[in-house]
Order: structure tokens, then C-alpha cells, then sequence
């Protein structure tokens, strides 16, 4: 199973989630909160991953790197942007050095 599988599935997944009315949904939850909560959370769960790779533990930087990723999707659907957008911003990306790259976005981009 491929991981861009996974988190295009874990998109989709998010997105129909958007619809959810039960109550018993995270997702539909953070949704439904707005983007500023999920926002919110996206930086919580960014913050728990810088220190887990300070840590000596691969366990719990395993964890919290699938933790960010789920967050960041959650962010992007709750601002009704699609993942397929950023899978195109990276793959115009591809082949181009880094360097080069983010010379290329200015200076206000970091």
C-alpha cells in the first residue's frame, strides 16, 4: 500500500466527514468548529512533533508525525481546499532544487 494511497484516502475520508451529523465524529467535530480551531490544533499537534524528534523515542515521532499529518488534511478541508492542490504544488515542484525554489517565492516566504 503506497503512503500518497493512504493519504488520499485519509482526504477523502476527511472530507466526507465534512457531512457527518451523528455527533460521534472528531473530524466532523474540528469542522465544524471552524478553521481557527483547526488551526489550532494543526499547531499543537506540529509543536508535540518537534519535541517527540528531540526525544530519543522513533515510537513517539511515529505518532506524532501520522498525528500532524491527519491535522494538516483537516486544516486544508475545513479551508475547502483540496489535497490534490498540494500534491500538484509539489509535483510543479519536482526537479527543482530547493534552493532555487524558495529564491523563487521571495523574501516574505519562509
Amino acid at each position: 500500500m503506497s503512503e500518497e494511497n493512504t493519504l488520499v484516502r485519509l482526504a477523502a475520508l476527511i472530507n466526507s466527514r465534512r457531512s457527518d451529523t451523528s455527533g460521534k465524529s472528531y473530524t466532523s467535530q474540528l469542522l465544524t468548529a471552524g478553521t481557527e480551531r483547526c488551526a489550532k490544533k494543526f499547531g499543537e499537534e506540529a509543536v508535540e512533533l518537534v519535541i517527540a524528534a528531540m526525544g530519543t523515542e522513533d515510537k513517539a515521532v511515529r505518532a506524532e508525525a501520522a498525528d500532524v499529518l491527519y491535522h494538516l488534511l483537516v486544516l486544508l478541508e475545513s479551508r475547502r481546499i483540496p489535497f490534490d492542490d498540494i500534491l500538484k504544488v509539489l509535483d510543479g515542484r519536482m526537479g527543482t532544487s530547493g534552493l532555487e525554489e524558495k529564491a523563487s517565492r521571495g523574501t516574505s516566504a519562509s
